[in-house]
Protein backbone atom coordinates (compact mmCIF):
# COMPACT_ATOMS: atom_id res chain seq x y z
CA UNK A 1 0.00 0.00 0.00
CA UNK A 2 1.30 3.43 -0.91
CA UNK A 3 0.42 6.71 0.71
CA UNK A 4 1.51 10.30 0.60
CA UNK A 5 2.91 11.45 3.89
CA UNK A 6 3.62 14.95 5.09
CA UNK A 7 7.16 15.48 6.31
CA UNK A 8 8.16 18.34 8.59
CA UNK A 9 11.74 19.55 8.26
CA UNK A 10 13.36 21.68 10.96
CA UNK A 11 16.43 23.81 10.27
CA UNK A 12 18.57 24.54 13.33
CA UNK A 13 21.66 26.63 13.97
CA UNK A 14 24.23 27.87 16.42
CA UNK A 15 25.76 31.30 15.89
CA UNK A 16 28.43 31.25 18.60
CA UNK A 17 30.65 28.56 20.13
CA UNK A 18 29.07 29.51 23.47
CA UNK A 19 25.74 28.15 22.18
CA UNK A 20 27.09 24.59 22.45
CA UNK A 21 25.82 22.79 25.56
CA UNK A 22 27.63 19.87 27.14
CA UNK A 23 26.20 16.36 27.12
CA UNK A 24 26.18 13.86 29.96
CA UNK A 25 28.90 11.22 29.80
CA UNK A 26 27.74 8.24 27.72
CA UNK A 27 27.06 4.83 29.25
CA UNK A 28 29.64 3.31 26.88
CA UNK A 29 33.25 4.25 26.23
CA UNK A 30 33.68 6.16 22.98
CA UNK A 31 36.70 7.05 20.91
CA UNK A 32 35.84 9.74 18.36
CA UNK A 33 38.27 9.84 15.48
CA UNK A 34 38.47 11.82 12.26
CA UNK A 35 38.55 9.61 9.17
CA UNK A 36 41.44 11.32 7.41
CA UNK A 37 41.68 9.01 4.39
CA UNK A 38 39.13 9.90 1.71
CA UNK A 39 37.09 6.70 1.28
CA UNK A 40 33.79 6.69 -0.64
CA UNK A 41 33.31 3.06 0.41
CA UNK A 42 33.56 3.88 4.12
CA UNK A 43 31.28 6.90 3.96
CA UNK A 44 28.68 4.93 2.02
CA UNK A 45 28.87 2.18 4.66
CA UNK A 46 28.31 4.74 7.44
CA UNK A 47 25.45 6.39 5.54
CA UNK A 48 23.59 3.10 5.08
CA UNK A 49 24.39 1.70 8.53
CA UNK A 50 23.11 4.82 10.30
CA UNK A 51 20.43 6.05 7.90
CA UNK A 52 18.87 2.78 6.80
CA UNK A 53 16.13 2.89 9.43
CA UNK A 54 15.36 6.59 8.94
CA UNK A 55 14.60 7.02 5.23
CA UNK A 56 18.08 8.21 4.26
CA UNK A 57 17.71 7.44 0.57
CA UNK A 58 19.07 10.47 -1.25
CA UNK A 59 22.60 9.15 -1.70
CA UNK A 60 21.79 5.48 -2.25
CA UNK A 61 21.94 5.79 -6.06
CA UNK A 62 25.27 7.67 -5.96
CA UNK A 63 28.15 6.19 -7.88
CA UNK A 64 31.62 5.81 -6.41
CA UNK A 65 32.64 8.96 -8.30
CA UNK A 66 29.76 10.98 -6.80
CA UNK A 67 30.78 9.89 -3.30
CA UNK A 68 34.38 10.83 -4.06
CA UNK A 69 33.33 14.25 -5.37
CA UNK A 70 31.22 14.81 -2.23
CA UNK A 71 34.16 14.03 0.04
CA UNK A 72 36.44 16.13 -2.16
CA UNK A 73 34.48 19.24 -1.18
CA UNK A 74 36.38 19.30 2.11
CA UNK A 75 33.93 17.11 4.03
CA UNK A 76 35.26 16.00 7.42
CA UNK A 77 34.02 12.61 8.63
CA UNK A 78 34.16 11.94 12.38
CA UNK A 79 33.41 8.44 13.62
CA UNK A 80 32.58 7.31 17.17
CA UNK A 81 33.93 3.84 17.98
CA UNK A 82 33.17 1.58 20.91
CA UNK A 83 35.70 -1.21 21.33
CA UNK A 84 36.77 -0.85 17.70
CA UNK A 85 33.24 -0.93 16.28
CA UNK A 86 31.56 2.11 14.68
CA UNK A 87 28.82 3.48 16.93
CA UNK A 88 27.94 6.55 14.87
CA UNK A 89 29.30 9.32 12.71
CA UNK A 90 28.92 12.83 11.41
CA UNK A 91 29.96 14.69 8.29
CA UNK A 92 30.95 18.35 8.58
CA UNK A 93 30.75 20.36 5.37
CA UNK A 94 32.49 23.74 5.21
CA UNK A 95 30.54 26.35 3.25
CA UNK A 96 31.13 29.94 2.21
CA UNK A 97 30.86 32.76 4.72
CA UNK A 98 32.26 30.88 7.72
CA UNK A 99 29.34 28.43 7.75
CA UNK A 100 29.66 24.71 8.52
CA UNK A 101 26.84 22.24 7.89
CA UNK A 102 26.41 19.11 9.96
CA UNK A 103 25.30 17.19 6.87
CA UNK A 104 24.97 13.71 8.36
CA UNK A 105 24.70 12.71 11.98
CA UNK A 106 23.51 9.56 13.66
CA UNK A 107 24.14 6.34 15.47
CA UNK A 108 24.27 2.71 14.43
CA UNK A 109 21.19 0.95 15.83
CA UNK A 110 22.98 -0.89 18.68
CA UNK A 111 24.38 2.38 20.11
CA UNK A 112 21.02 4.18 20.44
CA UNK A 113 19.93 4.84 24.03
CA UNK A 114 23.42 4.69 25.54
CA UNK A 115 24.19 8.41 25.61
CA UNK A 116 26.55 8.15 22.66
CA UNK A 117 24.56 10.57 20.51
CA UNK A 118 24.83 13.47 22.93
CA UNK A 119 28.57 13.03 23.32
CA UNK A 120 29.17 12.61 19.58
CA UNK A 121 27.06 15.67 18.75
CA UNK A 122 28.83 17.79 21.37
CA UNK A 123 32.26 16.69 20.14
CA UNK A 124 31.51 17.14 16.44
CA UNK A 125 29.81 20.50 16.87
CA UNK A 126 32.94 21.68 18.68
CA UNK A 127 34.94 20.41 15.65
CA UNK A 128 32.67 22.47 13.38
CA UNK A 129 33.48 25.54 15.45
CA UNK A 130 37.26 24.95 15.29
CA UNK A 131 37.34 23.70 11.68
CA UNK A 132 39.50 26.63 10.49
CA UNK A 133 42.25 25.54 12.91
CA UNK A 134 42.64 22.37 10.83
CA UNK A 135 42.15 24.17 7.50
CA UNK A 136 43.97 27.51 7.60
CA UNK A 137 42.61 28.38 4.12
CA UNK A 138 39.08 28.52 5.58
CA UNK A 139 37.70 31.53 7.38
CA UNK A 140 36.76 31.07 11.05
CA UNK A 141 33.38 29.46 11.67
CA UNK A 142 30.60 31.93 12.43
CA UNK A 143 27.62 29.60 12.08
CA UNK A 144 26.93 25.86 12.39
CA UNK A 145 23.66 24.52 11.02
CA UNK A 146 21.84 21.27 10.34
CA UNK A 147 18.42 19.96 9.52
CA UNK A 148 16.31 17.07 10.71
CA UNK A 149 12.87 15.88 9.76
CA UNK A 150 9.92 13.91 11.06
CA UNK A 151 11.27 10.77 9.35
CA UNK A 152 14.40 10.83 11.55
CA UNK A 153 14.63 9.23 14.97
CA UNK A 154 11.89 10.30 17.39
CA UNK A 155 14.32 12.16 19.69
CA UNK A 156 16.45 13.78 16.97
CA UNK A 157 14.97 17.28 17.22
CA UNK A 158 15.12 17.31 21.04
CA UNK A 159 18.69 15.98 20.96
CA UNK A 160 19.85 18.84 18.73
CA UNK A 161 18.09 21.38 20.91
CA UNK A 162 19.66 19.86 24.03
CA UNK A 163 23.10 20.66 22.56
CA UNK A 164 22.10 24.30 22.01
CA UNK A 165 20.85 24.31 18.42
CA UNK A 166 17.90 26.67 17.81
CA UNK A 167 15.21 26.30 15.15
CA UNK A 168 15.36 29.07 12.56
CA UNK A 169 13.01 27.60 9.93
CA UNK A 170 10.34 24.89 9.68
CA UNK A 171 8.94 23.55 6.43
CA UNK A 172 6.15 21.12 5.61
CA UNK A 173 6.33 19.23 2.34
CA UNK A 174 5.06 16.12 0.64
CA UNK A 175 8.05 14.12 -0.64
CA UNK A 176 5.89 11.75 -2.68
CA UNK A 177 4.65 8.23 -2.26
CA UNK A 178 6.20 6.27 0.60
CA UNK A 179 5.46 2.71 1.56
CA UNK A 180 3.67 2.76 4.87
CA UNK A 181 6.01 1.68 7.65
CA UNK A 182 8.81 0.69 5.26
CA UNK A 183 12.35 2.00 5.23
CA UNK A 184 15.07 1.04 2.80
CA UNK A 185 17.32 -0.41 5.48
CA UNK A 186 21.08 -0.70 5.14
CA UNK A 187 20.61 -3.73 2.88
CA UNK A 188 17.65 -5.40 1.14
CA UNK A 189 15.17 -6.75 3.63
CA UNK A 190 16.44 -4.62 6.50
CA UNK A 191 14.26 -2.01 8.08
CA UNK A 192 13.12 -0.75 11.44
CA UNK A 193 14.03 -3.07 14.27
CA UNK A 194 12.54 -3.33 17.71
CA UNK A 195 15.10 -2.40 20.31
CA UNK A 196 16.02 -5.25 22.62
Amino acid sequence: MSLTMDVTTWYLEQTSPSDLLAAKPPAIELDIVRSEVRSPEFNRFLYTAVGGDWQWTGRLPWTWRQWDEWLGRGVETWVAYHRGTPAGYTELVPQDGGTVEVASFGLVHWAIGKGAGGRLLEFCTARAWDLAERHPDREPTRRVWLHTCSLDGPVALAAYQARGFRIYDTRLNEPGDEDEGATPGPWPGAGPRDRP
